[in-house]
């Protein structure tokens, strides 16, 4: 297993994996025609433009030999000017197959590490309240900060907060 940087050319297998974790993560939690209409396609227009934006947002695959991308993270600056937190993992998805290895938490690290070196030294990331996967945030010591409405698909769900105050206490794990 190797944990990188992603490229550009990457963007089809992070798409792959944003699909196919969605549609098995969040399967009776999100509506069914909302993870149907998912679309490799579109994901991975979304992931080149955010690829571009790599130095400003950095994103890390967990690629395995002869499988290719099997995970990904993406981070950067908090978006909403947070009081409390600067620094935000966008996204971080890992198919089933290979959840609860260790590479999330290689993933995490990565993006830790990099918000550090570019002086953010605290991280928060939205999760659904349903997501079973939540307990993997708390784990890594990240704690509910906040809560909030979240409409997707037509549905009104709620996501909570996760948060780490010293990203040095995370990256030294």
């Amino acid at each position: 297993m190797t944990v990188r940087k992603a490229r550009l050319n990457d963007a089809s297998g992070i798409a792959r994996v944003q699909v196919d974790s969605w549609r098995s993560t969040y399967r009776g939690i999100v509506p069914d025609h909302y993870l149907d209409g998912m679309s490799y396609q579109q994901r991975e227009e979304v992931w080149r433009g955010m690829l571009k934006l790599a130095g400003v947002r950095p994103v890390y695959v967990a690629e395995e030999e002869g499988e290719g991308i099997v995970g990904f993270a993406a981070g950067g600056r908090e978006r909403t000017n947070h009081p409390e937190f600067q620094g935000e993992l966008y996204a971080i998805y890992l198919l089933k197959s290979h959840q609860r290895q260790g590479i999330g938490e290689q993933l995490v690290r990565s993006i830790a590490a990099e918000l550090q070196e570019a002086h953010i030294h605290s991280m928060l990331i939205w999760v659904l309240a349903d997501n079973p996967s939540r307990r993997f945030y708390e784990a890594l010591g990240g704690v509910p900060v906040q809560q909030q409405p979240i409409d997707i698909g037509g549905t009104t769900l709620t996501e909570i907060a996760y948060g780490w105050r010293n990203l040095g206490l995370l990256t030294k794990r």
